[in-house]
């Protein structure tokens, strides 16, 4: 097995080069990697019209919308609901002339005093009363859309636009409030984006190939057929300790409702005391999380053609004791059930701390390249 060096992939790997793309950044989740990283492993595994690819974490739908532009068959699975509608909505047809349409009604409507009394005090703290009264106020008109696929475009627009707006600044998994941002006036805010959001589809080019994205769990995926895909592009989410129902927690309590709890790290969410698992001296977190990926894993194997690849992008997982070599239990695993391990891209390399201040090491990030 060759383990290559390849920083200039590193960047890659994020969502940052994302934020210039045109659709892709139509909602920002720092949690995903980037259009040109899934271009450039498409191209890399020859992967063509009637190839089918898989992202079981496929977050806001970067794979997907990825494969449509390049005329790739794609399917994206999350277990959250937020994700899975930012990537039906990043990938859906539209008419472009009906949004057009819709928009003019939209912001036409004179605006209502909005009642915030069943709103919780952190969404109250999180904008000025005026914002959030916009917010509630489009709210309310966006949910009146008939057309499904249209609702969803103003919606997404919406919510990208009320975050952008807000106090809230997310710094890795934590929310802060900070009250001495600018916030714009947001009925010019929210047109603006979707004025933005329009003109990006004006010139956004795709082919026709299928598309789908399910909300479900990678842990059990009998829905899907065996030998089914040439190829796996994904990251899973990462061994650490952060909680995604705090980063998103004002997207999903202003937008959806009675959602469950965000756990794009579902992995791991059942730590259990005594683990069977045979990785002794790692944190039971550690150990819930190779268990719940070994499951993904074995369902993947299933469902991959012979000879299909996966490909994954795997952080090592910092803790008060030390770093985990995740990258290496994961190669361990995968040969275990069955996959050879071709290959690993070492992309990134960053200083590991404890208490953010206590350096105990490096954490390393790799591409790992396994086939059936």
């Amino acid at each position: 097995m060759i383990i290559e060096k390849k920083p200039e992939i590193g960047k890659l790997v994020t969502f940052i080069p994302n934020k210039h793309t045109p659709v892709h950044n139509w909602f920002y989740y720092k949690e995903g990697f980037s259009r040109d990283f899934v271009e450039l492993i498409i191209k890399h595994l020859n992967l063509g019209k009637d190839s089918w690819v898989l992202d079981p974490f496929c977050g806001v739908g970067t794979t997907q919308l990825t494969c449509k532009e390049i005329g790739v068959n794609a399917v994206g699975i999350d277990i959250a609901e937020l994700p899975v509608f930012v990537s039906r909505v990043k990938t859906a047809d539209y008419d472009v002339n009906v949004l057009k349409e819709i928009s003019q009604k939209i912001f036409s409507e004179k605006f209502k005093r909005q009642d915030l009394s069943g709103l919780s005090s952190f969404i109250k703290k999180a904008f000025p009363r005026h914002v959030l009264e916009d917010v509630l106020f489009f709210r309310s008109i966006v949910e009146k859309i008939e057309d499904k696929v249209a609702n969803g475009f103003f919606k997404l627009g919406l919510i990208s636009a009320a975050i952008k707006a807000s106090y809230i600044v997310k710094d890795g998994g934590v929310l802060k409030i900070i009250k001495d941002r600018n916030t714009p006036p947001f009925r010019k805010f929210y047109k603006n984006r979707i004025k933005r959001m329009i003109k990006d589809l004006e010139n956004f080019k795709t082919l026709s190939p299928k598309i789908i994205t399910l909300k479900a769990d990678s842990r059990n995926l009998d829905f899907l057929s065996d030998n089914m895909f040439d190829a796996v592009i994904t990251s899973p989410p990462y061994l650490n300790k952060i909680e995604y129902t705090k980063v998103y927690r004002v997207e999903n309590e202003l937008f959806f409702e009675n959602t469950e709890p965000m756990l794009r790290s579902y992995i791991g969410d059942r730590v259990k005391e005594e683990s069977d698992f045979r990785y002794e001296g790692l944190p039971a977190i550690a150990k819930a999380y190779f268990e719940d990926l070994r499951k993904v894993l074995l369902e993947i194997y299933r469902v991959l053609k012979e000879g299909g690849v996966g490909v994954f992008v795997i952080a090592q997982g910092v803790f008060p004791t030390g770093v985990v070599e995740s990258e290496k239990i994961f190669s361990e695993i995968a040969t275990e059930i069955g996959f050879q391990t071709e290959k690993m891209w070492l992309v990134n390399r960053r200083v590991a701390t404890r208490d953010r201040v206590v350096k105990i090491g490096y954490a390393e990030e790799y591409v790992i390249f396994i086939r059936k």
